[in-house]
């Protein structure tokens, strides 16, 4: 693939493929910048970078990058529909995802905490501090046990992170709720 130039902005534009669970750059200068500069993604081995779904919506929203799957060109529109068809709660997700990227904030995959995102506070990136907070989406209308909300204490707790909740209302507006353990 090839490197685009976006007419609106002069700003390249990297190119990607769509693979159903993985979105790969070609392995670029551009590519490595984002990575570098911005946090995205993981950079592998080969030079390509590896975007996690949100982060490819994100930067296609943003026109940053252009997506093909196979050799049609995915819109915005086209891919979330093709991920929510997957992970029916993306949305919400991706909700919180925006809002802190917007904010400033660099925001990764936290699976292998048991959360959602961990967030680093403005001005850190990964591998010069730890995140700050791990970050749990939840969509206004739903509801989840007493014991559902330990165990995300629990997962902030046990990583040494603060526990973040960012509730999703019907427009995709979020609001946050910091929960920390005190001892009285």
């Amino acid at each position: 693939m090839t490197t685009l130039v976006d007419k609106n902005t002069t700003k390249e534009v990297v190119s990607a493929r769509f693979l159903g669970d993985r979105v790969l750059t070609d392995a670029t200068d551009r590519a490595k910048e984002l990575y570098e500069q911005s946090c995205y993604g993981a950079l592998l081995d080969n030079g390509i970078l590896q975007l996690s779904h949100p982060e490819a919506l994100y930067l296609l929203e943003k026109k940053r990058i252009t997506i093909l799957h196979g050799k049609k060109k995915v819109t915005p529109e086209s891919f979330l529909k093709y991920i929510q068809k997957k992970d029916d709660l993306f949305w919400t997700r991706y909700c919180v995802f925006k809002d802190l990227r917007d904010r400033g904030y660099i925001v990764k995959t936290a699976l292998k905490f048991g959360a959602d995102f961990r967030v680093y506070d403005r001005g850190i990136k990964p591998g010069e501090d730890h995140a700050k907070w791990v970050v749990f989406p939840q969509q206004e209308s739903s509801v989840f046990t007493w014991y559902e909300f330990s165990a995300k204490n629990r997962v902030a707790h046990s990583t040494r992170k603060r526990l973040l909740i960012g509730i999703v209302d019907d427009e995709g507006d979020v609001t946050y709720y910091e929960v920390k353990w005190i001892r009285p």
